[in-house]
C-alpha cells in the first residue's frame, strides 16, 4: 500500500509541476572529495574518512594500511602507556556459529567501572544482527571474556558495552568538555592491524570543519584496529575516541569529542535495562539526523548558477563542497561540463551501508557539429537510469520509479523519481530525481538528485526544491 502510494505521490508531483510550468547515494560522514569522476556517474558514497577500525585479520588487495608502523614513542608515552595498558581492550565481533572472528576494534575501561567505549562501527554487527554475530574483548595479557551492548550511538559513531572486569581509574571521561589548545600533544591507544597493542603520539589541531557534527582534528598516526581506542591528554585525561583518517594524507586523523561519550554514558546511567532490539534505535537517530539534515539544507533557497543558457541549484556550505570539471580539452565532437556537489560526510550504519547524505550534479553537454539524432544518441546514452544501485540489494526495496515530461520553472524537462525503502528501518527512504532538458536538439541539461536516508515527506521536499529551481536564463 505505501509503494502504491508513493508511486501515486509521485506521479502528483510531476503533473503539478507541468501544470504550472534520489539517492542510492554520494553525506556522508564519511564523502571521498574526487573532483575527477566520471560525469556520467553519480558521486560514490563513501567517507572522506575511512573507519580505520572494524577490519579483517588481513586487507583485502588495494585496502593494504600504508602506515603500517608507529614511530619509536617518546619516554612520556612510553610512561602513559605503562600505567594505562591494563584498561585497554580488544574489542572483536565473532560469528556465533563457529565463533570465528569477523571484525576487530580497540576499546577501553571507563574509570573504576566494567563499562567500556568504544566505536559504533566496532560492534555494528553485534548490534544490527545479533541472532547472526556476538563480541568479546581481549586484555593487553591476553586474557578474554564477554561483551554485553548496552547503548548506540549511531551519528556520532560510538558505543558502550559491558565486561566482566572493573578499569582501575587510569581512564579518566571528564564530567565537562575538555579545554584543548591547538598543537597539544595527545596520545592514542588501540590495537593496530591486529598486531598489538600500541601507543600513538600525536596533537590536536582543531575541529573538522566540513563535517555535520563535530570531530577531532588528530595530527597524528592511526591504524586499522585502533577505532575505538582512547585518546588521551598527557594528564590520563580522554579528550576523544579514534574514529577514522584520511587514506589520501599523511597522518590525518580524527576523533570523536569526548562530549558525546559523557551523553552516552549518562543515557546508560538513565535507561535501565538496554534494549533487547537496537534497530529500532538506529532507526530514530537516523530519522533524527535527516530532520536536521534537510531543516539545515532548505533553510535559505537553493543557490543559482548558471550553465550557459540554463540555471541550475547547488548548495555550498559548511557540509556540502562542489567541484566542477569539463572535457574542453578532450578530442570529441561535444563539449561536457560537470558541477558536482555533495556532502562531506555520512553516517556509517553497516559495512555496507551509509546513509543520511546529499548530492547533486549537473551536467552541460552541446555540440553544433553533430547531428541532432546522433546528439539525441549521445544524450540518452548520458541520461543512466540504470545506475540506481543493485536491485538485489537486500537493505533496500528495489526503487519505485515515476518518469513524466514536466515543464519546470522557465525549463521543459524529462524527469524520472525513484524511491527505495529500508528494510531494516521503517520511515527511512532514498530519493533518487533525473532530469533532462528537452529544448534544443544540440543542447542538453542533465541534473541528479540524491537523498538517503530521509523521511518521505523530506525527500518530496527536496526533490520538489530541486526540481523547481531548475530553469532556463531568460534573456538568452
Amino acid at each position: 500500500m505505501r509503494r502504491a502510494a508513493s508511486l501515486f505521490l509521485l506521479l502528483c508531483l510531476s503533473t503539478s509541476l507541468a501544470a504550472s510550468g534520489d539517492r542510492p547515494l554520494a553525506p556522508l560522514r564519511k564523502t571521498t572529495v574526487q573532483p575527477a569522476a566520471k560525469p556520467d556517474a553519480p558521486p560514490l558514497v563513501t567517507p572522506p574518512a575511512t573507519p580505520p577500525a572494524a577490519t579483517p585479520p588481513a586487507p583485502g588487495p588495494g585496502e593494504t594500511d600504508t602506515t603500517t608502523t608507529l614511530p619509536q614513542p617518546s619516554s612520556a608515552a612510553q610512561e602513559l602507556y605503562s600505567s594505562a595498558q591494563s584498561d585497554l581492550l580488544q574489542i572483536r565481533m565473532l560469528l556465533r556459529n563457529g565463533r570465528t572472528q569477523s571484525t576487530v576494534g580497540s576499546g577501553f575501561l571507563v574509570g573504576e567501572s566494567n563499562l567500556v567505549l568504544t566505536n559504533y562501527h566496532v560492534v555494528s554487527q553485534m548490534a544490527l544482527d545479533p541472532a547472526v554475530y556476538t563480541g568479546e574483548y581481549v586484555d593487553t595479557d591476553g586474557k578474554r571474556g564477554p561483551i554485553e551492548l548496552l547503548a548506540v550511538d549511531v551519528l556520532h559513531d560510538l558505543a558502550v558495552v559491558r565486561v566482566n572486569r572493573q578499569g582501575s581509574g587510569v581512564f579518566i571521561v571528564p564530567e565537562k568538555p575538555v579545554k584543548l589548545t591547538q598543537g597539544q600533544p595527545l596520545y592514542s591507544l588501540g590495537n593496530p592491524l591486529d598486531l598489538g597493542f600500541a601507543i600513538s603520539e600525536g596533537a590536536y589541531n582543531g575541529v573538522v570543519s566540513r563535517s555535520f557534527y563535530d570531530q577531532l582534528i588528530f595530527s597524528g598516526p592511526i591504524n586499522s584496529g585502533m577505532s575505538g581506542g582512547p585518546s588521551v591528554t598527557a594528564g590520563g585525561t580522554v579528550a576523544g575516541i579514534n574514529v577514522s583518517k584520511r587514506r589520501d594524507g599523511e597522518a590525518v586523523s580524527f576523533l570523536v569529542p569526548v562530549k558525546y561519550a559523557q551523553d552516552l554514558l549518562r543515557t546508560v546511567e538513565l535507561q535501565g535495562a538496554p534494549p533487547k532490539d537496537f534497530n529500532p534505535l538506529i532507526a530514530a537517530q537516523l530519522l533524527a539526523h535527516q530532520r536536521a539534515m534537510v531543516a539545515r539544507l532548505l533553510d535559505t533557497p537553493l543557490s543559482i548558477k548558471n550553465m550557459g543558457p540554463y540555471r541550475v541549484p547547488v548548495r555550498e556550505s559548511g557540509q556540502v563542497r562542489c567541484w566542477g570539471r569539463s572535457n574542453v580539452k578532450a578530442e570529441t565532437s561535444y563539449s561536457a561540463d560537470t558541477m558536482s556537489c555533495a556532502m562531506e560526510s555520512a553516517i556509517y550504519v553497516s559495512d555496507t551501508q551509509q546513509t543520511g547524505h546529499v548530492s547533486m550534479t549537473h551536467q552541460y553537454l552541446r555540440s553544433p557539429s553533430l547531428h541532432p539524432l546522433r546528439f539525441a544518441a549521445l544524450a540518452s546514452s548520458q541520461f543512466r537510469i540504470d545506475r540506481l544501485g543493485s536491485t538485489r540489494d537486500t537493505r533496500l526495496t528495489g526503487p519505485l520509479c515515476s518518469e513524466r515530461f514536466v515543464h519546470s520553472n522557465t525549463l521543459p524537462l524529462r524527469a524520472v523519481t525513484c524511491v527505495r525503502a529500508y528494510r531494516k528501518f521503517p520511515g527511512l527512504y532514498n530519493f533518487t530525481l533525473l532530469t533532462a532538458s528537452t529544448d534544443n536538439p544540440q543542447a542538453s541539461l542533465q541534473s541528479r538528485l540524491d537523498v538517503a536516508g530521509v523521511s518521505y515527506d523530506n525527500g518530496m521536499r527536496v526533490t520538489r526544491a530541486f526540481l523547481n529551481a531548475l530553469g532556463r536564463n531568460r534573456e538568452l
